[in-house]
């Protein structure tokens, strides 16, 4: 076993990723819509594909993409509304399967997630056995990776889609990293990529090739976790209790607002509701920040921190409305959002482990 495994060797990730996750979910609830191409929110010229079921990828339709653009690849697109209580819901259900497995889960999102099962003889058959069980209980299906740490559990997780699996163990990282485009690399996207290829960097073996001055001069602090990662070596472990750093809310308009007293009613909406996920995450922060988004997409952020945390609607509404006024406009808005950062939030104690269950097999594979 290579020297670049002697923190990781023992350590066994899994990266589950439910498949298509808001649309599958549509098309399970609408069995009209099941086999055709849908997208979640995405509706009229200004909205925003949330995701995009597998037969509307098949066109080009991507998530983050203008409803106008997907409709234009994809003629016959149906748009459904986001229902996000709902996507909430079967993502709670299928966190509660993942704990029956390890305490030690980190949520990425409603649809992801990393798992460390390193207590396991075999990750590769409690992956199979937790995408089993999510199939039973949700109708939905998981793709999965399975791997020595975060990186790779989740690079693998993407090869086999949807409903597969990947297993990466130690002795053929290096191999399969070598024969890999850089824009497979999880943290390589779509700029650094061509930046990549520009420099002569296609695969991972020509990522390999360089040295870590070489990377960090061209690419800062992330050149260091190409360096790393390219060898198979990240260690950050899996955190079963992620802080939240801020907490906000943004609204896109249906049409541009180009008037302080019509976003002092939309100011007061948001305060409301970020007042509600506030006291869901039993939060206050010192730091409430305001983002405005015009209709040119330059995008502005005003902040203001103060000696007190505040949490209640009126209070953010009131530093909110102080920070709209702080300047005039520059052009009508498209968007507006707040948030609160500078958080009360603490590290909860750890939860004891849950008895894992047996497998039958014994002196398994990875």
């Amino acid at each position: 076993m290579s020297e670049n495994y002697t923190e990781n060797k023992q350590r066994k990730i899994i990266h589950i990723d439910m498949d298509a996750f808001f649309a599958s979910v549509e098309q399970l609830d609408h069995p009209e819509w099941r086999g055709k191409a849908l997208a979640v929110g995405g509706g009229g010229d200004r909205g925003v594909v949330a995701a995009a079921s597998y037969e509307a990828r098949k066109y080009g339709v991507r998530s983050a993409m203008n409803g106008r653009r997907a409709k234009e690849l994809c003629p016959h697109l149906i748009f459904a509304k986001s229902r996000f209580e709902r996507y909430k819901e079967i993502s709670e259900t299928i966190r509660t399967i993942f704990l029956e497995y390890t305490p030690l889960v980190e949520p990425l999102s409603l649809d992801e997630a990393y798992l460390d099962v390193s207590d396991y003889p075999s990750a590769t058959l409690i992956a199979e056995e937790i995408r089993t069980k999510i199939k039973a209980q949700t109708q939905l299906t998981a793709s999965a990776g399975i791997s020595v740490n975060k990186f790779l559990a989740k690079t693998a997780s993407d090869w086999n889609k949807p409903d597969g699996q990947k297993t990466l163990p130690p002795e053929e990282i290096i191999p399969f990293l070598e024969s890999l485009d850089v824009k497979k690399f999880h943290g390589i996207g779509k700029k650094t990529k061509l930046k990549m290829y520009h420099l002569g960097i296609y695969t991972g073996k020509d990522l390999k090739a360089q040295s870590a001055s070489f990377l960090t001069s061209h690419f800062g602090k992330s050149g260091m976790y190409y360096f790393n990662v390219v060898r198979g070596i990240h260690n950050s472990p899996v955190k079963p209790h992620r802080i939240p750093k801020s907490v906000g809310i943004e609204r896109t308009f249906s049409s541009n607002l180009s008037s302080e007293l019509f976003l002092e009613d939309k100011l007061k909406e948001l305060a409301e509701n970020l007042e509600r996920r506030l006291k869901k995450n039993k939060a206050a922060g010192k730091t409430l920040t305001l983002k405005i988004k015009y209709s040119d997409f330059v995008q502005q952020t005003r902040s203001k921190t103060g000696k007190l945390y505040i949490a209640t609607k009126e209070l953010i509404f009131e530093e909110a409305k102080n920070l709209l006024y702080q300047e005039k406009l520059v052009n009508s808005v498209r968007l507006i959002g707040i948030s609160l950062s500078n958080l009360n939030t603490k590290k909860p104690k750890e939860k004891p482990s849950k008895k894992l269950p047996k497998l039958e097999q014994l002196s398994l594979p990875f």
